[in-house]
């Protein structure tokens, strides 16, 4: 059992299933577009990495983006087809038509302007799986945690001398309770008129 501070591997990888969950969102809009058209005045800017190895598409266009490009799905594009992994689809570069062949595992964007909705997707090529290896490796099992000793308490000063005959000198209060207080002394404390001696006055 890992204790505190130690450094846990997520060997089930939320957040690549959490990405999967939502490509799977585009790839259902995709579908929709694919068979009935946009709606609306919906639309598409698509981002996708042009060197990922599951991406096709011309030399032109590899040497004009080498990292990422956009395209848009609006007006001008054709034979729009949705698979499981990816899609195909017809655009036109500078009046010269491509045929793009993207996987979702490419996709870094995806956004609907007309509705102001959008996903950013984090892209994990083979490079970049092998880096995090090489760098999980790298890491020690379990980082110690370091706890802050508290100081040691202090112990109660002794009062001094002159302290100690300060409070004696000084008058001591005693609460009393009420069924221990005596009652006034003639001439002493406030006087208890009753009802009748008050009636008697008058």
């Amino acid at each position: 059992m890992d204790g505190p501070g130690a450094v846990t591997t997520d060997h089930i990888r939320y957040d690549l299933l959490a990405q999967d969950a939502l490509r799977g969102v585009v790839r259902r809009v995709l579908s929709d577009a694919a068979r009935d058209g946009l709606p609306g005045e919906h639309h598409f800017y698509i981002s996708f990495k042009t060197r990922h190895p599951a991406v096709k598409l011309s030399s032109r266009l590899a040497e004009k983006y080498p990292d990422e490009i956009t395209i848009v799905l609006q007006h001008q594009f054709w034979d729009l087809t949705v698979g499981e992994h990816g899609f195909e689809v017809g655009l036109s570069f500078g009046n010269h038509p491509e045929k793009l062949v993207v996987a979702y595992e490419a996709v870094t964007g995806f956004f609907d302007p007309s509705v102001q909705f959008g996903l950013k997707f984090e892209v994990i090529t083979p490079e970049m799986e092998a880096a995090e290896a090489q760098a999980a490796a790298a890491l020690p099992a379990a980082i110690e945690v370091v706890k802050e000793t508290p100081p040691p308490e202090k112990s109660a000063a002794k009062p001094s001398a002159k302290a100690r005959d300060a409070a004696k000198a000084e008058p001591q209060l005693k609460v009393v309770a009420p069924a221990e207080a005596e009652e006034p002394k003639p001439g002493e404390g406030k006087k208890v008129v009753s009802l009748d001696t008050f009636r008697k006055k008058k």
